[in-house]
């Protein structure tokens, strides 16, 4: 199945407030599927999971009936509560994706002349999951003690708010504020 034919999501990149509060544009780009004008779409992640209504849809100034996967967009939604919508957050097809508190991990630890640092148990890393920049605590696999730079391992991460996740997405991060590794998701927790 192509990217297109999956259901609607878009990674909230900016969030503008138009009108006077009384409606909101999101902007990113789309990932999958695609939105029409007039379709409802569900806010997920970081405590947050409302339905809104697609007013319009804004494709480089343009006002265009349908977006679809690759194209950047801006989607105007009434009814949204100005507090409520933030970077990081998704939109998605309404059911089709939930946000969670932490996930299993498998990383790897870059060198440390790249900014990798050692990675043990309680240790709080930054993580970039698309557009979602969130802190989470990490726990090393029973039979660990440490992760040093060029190693891999299953960890699991316990995070400060809950993110919009599917198993296989790809994340990057930051240890003591440097760049320190990667990671793709293996498995959900609530």
């Amino acid at each position: 199945m192509n990217a297109a034919e999956k259901p609607f999501l878009m990674h909230v990149e900016d969030v503008f407030c138009l009108n006077q509060g009384r409606v909101l544009m999101l902007t990113g780009r789309i990932e999958r599927g695609r939105v029409r004008k007039g379709d409802d779409v569900e806010l997920v992640g970081f405590h947050s999971s409302l339905v809104a209504h697609v007013t319009d849809i804004d494709a480089g100034k343009l006002r265009v009936d349908e977006a679809r996967a690759g194209m950047n967009v801006g989607l105007l939604l009434r009814g949204v509560p100005a507090g409520a919508a933030e970077r990081g957050q998704v939109l998605a097809a309404p059911g089709s994706i939930e946000a969670h508190g932490g996930f299993a991990a498998d990383i790897v630890v870059l060198p440390e002349h790249q900014g990798g640092a050692e990675v043990l148990t309680g240790g709080r890393l930054h993580l970039s999951i698309h557009a979602a920049d969130v802190w989470g605590v990490v726990t090393l696999s029973h039979d660990t003690d440490v992760l040093r730079p060029l190693h891999q391992g299953a960890v699991t991460v316990t995070l400060e708010r809950p993110v919009a996740l599917e198993e296989g997405q790809s994340f990057a991060f930051r240890h003591h504020g440097r760049a320190a590794g990667s990671g793709t998701v293996t498995r959900l927790l609530r």
